[in-house]
């Protein structure tokens, strides 16, 4: 059969969606499959690694559609975010226009790939449906507590009026203009997070063997959890005149309290009140004040990347044990995200205090020495582990500390200044202070005729948005004009796709369809997702269990994270120039083989180097498998075969084409590794080029195109079509037959040593054996006298000679 892939993809593409072939099935009594890939940003073209994921997604759908299963395999939007404003700044084009087109254009993209998606179920995070359900959302948690709002030091950008990300500012200056940006105490809304980081830790343990190692890994130690000590550190009489008695004292946590005796300085983050208090009052001299506010306009990550730097407050603190006074530093490594903001520093037992104690030279007391304390009075001798419960004990009976659980995790900050997000649906009143909108009046939507210049909020300015009136009281009042981070619709969207067409404007989702589709059975994305994306769903779904929404505990029970598509080395992007569009990969040699290349080129969990070479090597193989098609006959059923009346190269052929079917069992359903298996078919195939047998060609390709079809779907439906009436696409079982041999290989040595090996039939007598092997080493055996002929039973013959 010719291979022409532009007529045969339009075709089947066109026959998918008026079948509605994609779509799931409302008859609940069937198994379930919900598979996943990570959706999209409509940032206005696909790339390859857009190719990827959804091609790893598709393989995974398309085979249990084939197994009979009811498969949910949708796409979706993340349409809200950042990218829009600026394409609105750059090209004069509304952020929903820009978006929207985006989307039909990629869609369209999508589509020509052949992917197997219910499109009953799509949206975009941006619909106003998606938003109000959101919202509703956000109204009860902050009436449950979930949610509340707190003043937090941010990013500020004078010139652009606006919140800044840590991301968006490049040494100390706004990635968009170049200002010089400052540390600005504002409010914002938060989530707290931290009242489930004991459960997000405790449940990775049942998703250990279905997630990769390195996410649980990345996760746990985001969350961070440490037990130890948290005490006081009285300030001495001297500080607290110095700072006009408005501190006695402040917090400190440590998860090494066996070195409490090393202790010579405490550091303070440049955000700590005490800190604040000092520059606000002038209490040091003006080089010490701007270094230390040269510091707090760095980024956490800047930060963590400078050399140590600190500055002597003049000020000290008791040790709790001694009494004795300790000098209290700023230092630039302490971050007022972390615990109180403050620490106790032991630069003999740590490498970032030791750093900044030499630089500055303070003192280093060494009070641990093989696991023991020393220097350390009645601790001494006490080995590390034990010491700690001991002081922890002492400090908690005299009633200066106390054991605690301290977490990395902070609570999650969801407020973000600018238009293109969902509003968020609070309302500020004069009288009743801050109030949530009524949910009748859901959806708070966006106005249309705005602005984007760049410079701050347009909705601030908006009064059509911001006037309203109370929910409580009826005065007049303003509306909230921060916005979601888009984290917040990444959180729950899987959730939305269960929701069938019929239900979509009634509710977010219903208990019925929670309970028959939940949890996603696999999951596919980027590693790069790993901590943010998966803990924020992870979290939210506890919440809106909690809230009685759903009565499950993890969204996603396997997930897969593909690797990154390289070119020349390094990762595609527009920066280096190394890109290559998938749509001029589809006109040349078609969709299938955009799909076989980017499944064949590497394992789907690691690095992937695009090559030209590698994508003419995909065509030309379904170009072949495409031609060998025309020596198959159409049948209706598997061929039935009499093995007694095959051929040897029939039988090896037909052992090559099961064994394949044996990996596709495997590959689909568990290790996804696809390389393995198209290298496993493409072996078959060449296996057959001897064979001249009608049936083992049918049999073979019966097979062939029901294991490929999820890989490259047109040209397996398009021989399928016309040689099997689509009857193959299907669990096709094994036959254990074709591996039963009636031929036994054995092992031939001379004198213990490997020299050849036999295959005799099964009924062969021992002398027809020994005379075989003989044969097979005549040259081993000339000039030499027998001694002996050992047969081991279905295993070796030895042939012993002097």
């Amino acid at each position: 059969m010719e291979y022409i892939p532009s007529s045969i993809e339009k075709k089947w593409q066109e026959y998918w969606k008026e079948t509605k072939y994609s779509e799931p099935s409302e008859d609940k009594s069937r198994e379930k499959k919900y598979i996943l890939s990570m959706f999209p940003y409509p940032s206005g073209k696909i790339h390859m690694g857009h190719v990827r994921n959804y091609s790893i997604s598709d393989a995974i759908a398309r085979y249990n559609r084939q197994l009979g299963k009811n498969v949910l395999h949708p796409i979706g939007w993340d349409s809200f975010g950042m990218p829009a404003e600026n394409a609105a700044i750059k090209h004069k084009v509304h952020p929903k226009k820009w978006t929207y087109e985006n989307i039909e254009y990629m869609r369209k993209e999508l589509d020509s790939l052949g992917l197997s998606f219910a499109k009953s179920r799509e949206f975009a995070t941006s619909d106003e449906i998606y938003t109000k359900f959101e919202q509703e959302f956000f109204i009860d948690m902050y009436k449950d507590g979930m949610l509340y709002q707190k003043n937090s030091i941010v990013n500020w950008c004078e010139s652009c009026h606006t919140v800044l990300a840590n991301e968006q500012v490049v040494d100390g200056c706004c990635w968009r203009c170049d200002n010089e940006i400052k540390q600005k105490d504002m409010p914002g809304y938060y989530l707290k997070i931290t009242d489930y980081a004991q459960e997000l830790l405790d449940d990775l343990e049942s998703l250990k063997d279905k997630w990769p190692s390195q996410v649980i890994t990345m996760q746990s130690n985001w969350i961070g959890r440490s037990e130890g000590l948290e005490f006081d550190f009285e300030l001495s009489t001297e500080s607290k005149k110095k700072l006009g008695d408005k501190f006695d004292k402040f917090s400190v946590f440590t998860t090494r309290a066996d070195t409490i005796m090393g202790v010579s300085f405490s550091s303070l983050s440049p955000e700590h009140d005490i800190v604040k208090y000092i520059l606000d009052n002038n209490l040091l001299d003006k080089k010490s004040s701007n270094a230390i506010k040269a510091i707090k306009k760095l980024t956490e990550r800047e930060r963590a990347q400078s050399e140590k730097e600190g500055i002597d407050l003049g000020i000290t603190v008791l040790h709790p044990i001694t009494k004795e006074q300790i000098p209290v530093w700023v230092a630039n490594f302490v971050l007022s995200g972390y615990g109180s903001g403050a620490v106790m520093a032991v630069p003999a037992h740590d490498e970032r205090d030791k750093e900044f104690a030499l630089k500055y030279n303070l003192e280093i007391k060494e009070v641990i020495k093989n696991d023991l304390l020393i220097n350390s009075g009645k601790y001494n001798g006490l080995k590390s582990k034990k010491a700690i419960k001991s002081i922890i004990y002492d400090f908690e009976s005299a009633g200066i500390g106390k054991k605690v659980i301290n977490f990395k995790l902070r609570d999650w900050g969801i407020s973000r200044q600018r238009y293109w997000g969902a509003p968020i649906p609070m309302v500020h009143c004069s009288k009743c202070g801050i109030v949530s909108e009524k949910k009748d009046n859901l959806p708070i939507t966006l106005p249309q005729n705005i602005e984007i210049t760049g410079e701050g909020n347009p909705l601030e300015s908006c009064n059509e948005f911001v006037k309203c009136t109370c929910p409580k009281c009826g005065a007049n009042a303003r509306r909230e004009i921060d916005t979601m981070d888009t984290f917040f619709q990444s959180s729950w969207y899987f959730l939305r796709y269960i929701n069938p067409e019929s239900k979509k404007l009634n509710q977010a989702f219903n208990t019925e369809d929670v309970k028959y589709w939940m949890s996603v059975d696999n999951y596919v994305g980027g590693i790069e997702h790993a901590i943010l994306h998966l803990l924020y769903s992870r979290y939210f779904t506890k919440i809106l269990r909690d809230l009685k929404y759903i009565d499950i505990n993890e969204p996603f029970i396997n997930l897969l994270t593909q690797g990154m598509v390289l070119k020349d080395g390094s990762k595609m992007s527009k920066s280096k120039g190394n890109t290559v569009d998938p749509d001029l990969i589809i006109h040349k040699y078609g969709a299938d083989t955009a799909r076989l290349f980017i499944l064949f080129a590497a394992p789907p969990t690691k690095e992937l180097e695009y090559n030209v070479s590698g994508v003419e090597g995909a065509f030309k193989f379904i170009k072949r498998f495409s031609e060998r098609s025309s020596k198959v006959t159409k049948i209706d059923s598997m061929p039935i075969i009499d093995i007694q009346k095959l051929k040897a190269e029939d039988k090896e052929a037909r052992i090559k084409v099961y064994e394949s079917l044996i990996k596709a069992k495997e590959v689909y359903s568990s290790n996804f590794t696809f390389n393995t298996l198209i290298a496993s078919v493409m072996e078959a195939l060449n296996s057959l080029k001897n064979v001249t047998n009608q049936d083992i060609w049918n049999e073979a390709y019966y097979i062939f195109t029901s294991i490929l079809e999820p890989i490259i779907p047109h040209i397996c439906w398009e021989i399928s079509l016309q040689k099997f009436n689509l009857k193959n696409f299907r669990d096709i079982a094994v036959l254990d037959e074709v591996f039963i041999s009636d031929t036994i290989l054995f092992i031939v040595q001379v004198n213990g040593k490997k020299r050849a090996e036999i295959e005799v039939d099964k009924s062969s007598s021992k002398d027809l054996i020994i005379d075989e092997a003989k044969k097979s080493i005549i040259k081993w055996l000339d000039n030499k006298e027998v001694v002996k002929e050992i047969v081991v039973p279905n295993k070796l013959v030895n042939i012993v000679v002097k």
